[in-house]
């Protein structure tokens, strides 16, 4: 079964040819919280055992369930019974035959008409495009090299949100002063309330005391509602405010009724509450049926409004009361019954542009990581085909540092 054209001087080489494919094995008899050995399928490591199946550089490919993603394991593992693992590499670099197998859609290989399932068989009877192993070593040495970068900055991110969220959480218990110190109770004065200890100037409020959710649908077939842009939850990125996606009601073929939302409002998803997309939109707009737009009353900011939909209190009753039934969704009696602590207009503008400052330098961050998975990507498909010869590459790269 060939899958990727390639090179006219490559060999195509069965996968039989290139790597001996082994069973995994239920890991129930082995398993230990206190174990030395990583428990892995396509996801990567799932628990610990006590015992492992086998020692080296090896890949796992799903065997059933999820069979479109594979997984490097080097060392001692254990691979789960709905998963395969490669070893005896005879004319192949491991690493190289790695990413072959990632570039490709192995879901085309599924037998199965309910769970997802692969074949050891039709696996073997890849057909591979596989170059000198010098070749492949340089291959594998250049995605290497982008996967680290990849992960370092994924590692970055990850980081940036964590301190994000202690921020976020400092800033609406503690707030800023005027000199843009995070007040504490040694240096500022503090009050009781029933949120607990607060900034004495700040005051307590009900949510719905500090915004409005609009009221009435439209009809997105109707003009000028169809030419609109609509969003919808899957259009959000979790915990982040950041919008993914914009696309107009006609372009999503939207039929029943929206709500309508203005340029300052915050969207928020009722469904779902553990998944925190909320979004402050910079245009008019029609939003989902499962969404609140969300509009902030005088003196109110809208960056405020957002910390706070997004900010761990409120995600933490959002998602409490959501539990009470059969569909995790919050409604608006239960939106109504949130407490916030709110700081003056001034200094909820000065809490707009720490957190500003935050999320700018986030999105960098997160625009940097998708430029790098696309060169990825773009590697991928020449170096695997040997669209472009590495040894061109490498000459390239000495021009351009030389």
């Amino acid at each position: 079964m060939k899958v990727m054209e390639s090179s006219n001087d490559w060999e195509l080489k069965s996968l039989r040819d290139l790597a001996t494919i082994n069973y995994g094995r239920s890991p129930a008899a082995i398993l230990s919280i206190d174990g030395l050995y990583p428990v892995v399928g396509t996801g990567g490591t799932e628990r610990l055992g006590n015992d492992y199946l086998h020692e080296g550089e090896s890949i796992i490919v799903g065997r059933k369930g999820t069979i479109d993603r594979v997984h490097f394991a080097t060392g001692r593992f254990w691979t789960i019974d709905t998963a395969y693992y490669l070893s005896d590499f005879k004319e192949s670099v491991p690493r190289w035959l790695f990413y072959f197998l990632q570039a490709i859609d192995l879901r085309q290989m599924n037998e199965a008409t309910g769970v997802p399932s692969l074949s050891r068989d039709l696996l073997y009877k890849l057909q591979i495009p596989t170059p000198p192993k010098p070749e492949q070593i340089k291959i594998a040495e250049i995605l290497s090299t982008v996967d680290r970068a990849i992960e370092q900055t994924e590692a970055i991110i990850t980081k940036q949100q964590r301190i994000k969220t202690g921020l976020m959480q400092d800033l609406l218990t503690r707030g800023i002063d005027e000199h843009g110190n995070i007040r504490s109770e040694e240096t500022h004065e503090f009050k009781d309330s029933p949120l607990g200890r607060i900034p004495v100037e700040w005051e307590v409020k009900y949510l719905m005391e500090i915004v409005a959710i609009t009221e009435g649908q439209r009809d997105p077939k109707r003009e000028p509602y169809h030419d609109w842009l609509l969003v919808a939850p899957d259009h959000i990125e979790s915990k982040s405010g950041l919008l993914l996606t914009k696309k107009t009601a006609r372009e999503q073929g939207a039929i029943s009724g929206k709500y309508e939302f203005s340029c300052g409002d915050v969207v928020y998803s009722k469904i779902r509450p553990y998944l925190r997309k909320a979004v402050l939109v910079d245009f008019n707009g029609l939003c989902s049926a499962d969404m609140y737009p969300l509009r902030p009353k005088e003196g109110v900011r809208s960056e405020f409004v957002l910390m706070v939909i997004l900010g761990e209190r409120f995600s933490r009753y959002a998602e409490s009361v959501s539990e009470r039934s059969g569909f995790p969704k919050i409604n608006r009696k239960e939106l109504s019954e949130f407490r916030v602590a709110l700081p003056s207009g001034s200094e909820q503008n000065r809490m707009a542009t720490f957190a500003k400052e935050l999320s700018t330098s986030s999105v960098h961050n997160k625009t940097h990581l998708s430029k790098l998975r696309s060169i990825k990507t773009a590697l991928m498909q020449d170096l695997l085909t040997g669209k472009k010869r590495v040894t061109a590459l490498l000459n390239d790269t000495e021009e351009i540092t030389s």
